[in-house]
């Protein structure tokens, strides 16, 4: 299978661009790019399951979570596919670049997020580790501050 590539422009109260690249349908995905206008620190960074933006950010759902586990790092056996981790801004208002490689999310088959909406969150995502009610659920995450429809894109 000839390489995937998907974009999404991230827009809010920070933007920005993330590209995400397949080789080969079981192999991982590489995302890049970058986020301007975060605030110092982590932030939430998931894939949420509709590619709906008609009411901001809130109409993109839940996170993208088609085996139905709970919230949970990247690394983390139980997790939503959609989970992503953290980005982390290491000074107010720059350029905060991304680089992460994931190997759940997919850019076709049953995984794919294509079509599906990035978010970036305002405050960092517990991993499912906070003891919050919404630390399973969400990460704790915080209000989404930018969100963006992940499309195909030209290779």
């Amino acid at each position: 299978m000839p390489a995937i590539r998907a974009v999404c422009v991230l827009q809010g109260d920070v933007t920005g661009t993330v590209y995400f690249d397949q080789n080969d349908a079981s192999g991982p995905v590489v995302l890049s790019g970058s986020v301007e206008g975060l605030k110092k620190g982590k932030h939430g960074f998931h894939v949420h399951e509709f590619g709906d933006n008609t009411n901001g950010c809130t109409s993109a759902g839940a996170h993208f979570n088609p085996t139905k586990l709970d919230h949970g790092s990247p690394e983390s056996e139980i997790r939503h596919v959609g989970d992503l981790g953290n980005i982390e801004a290491k000074s107010d208002g720059t350029s905060t670049k991304v680089c992460i490689q994931d190997k759940q999310i997919s850019l076709s088959g049953p995984n794919s997020i294509v079509g599906r909406t990035l978010v970036v969150h305002a405050d960092p995502d517990d991993l499912g580790l906070g003891g919050h009610d919404l630390s399973k659920t969400t990460g704790n995450a915080g209000a989404r501050i930018a969100c963006g429809v992940i499309g195909l894109a030209k290779v």
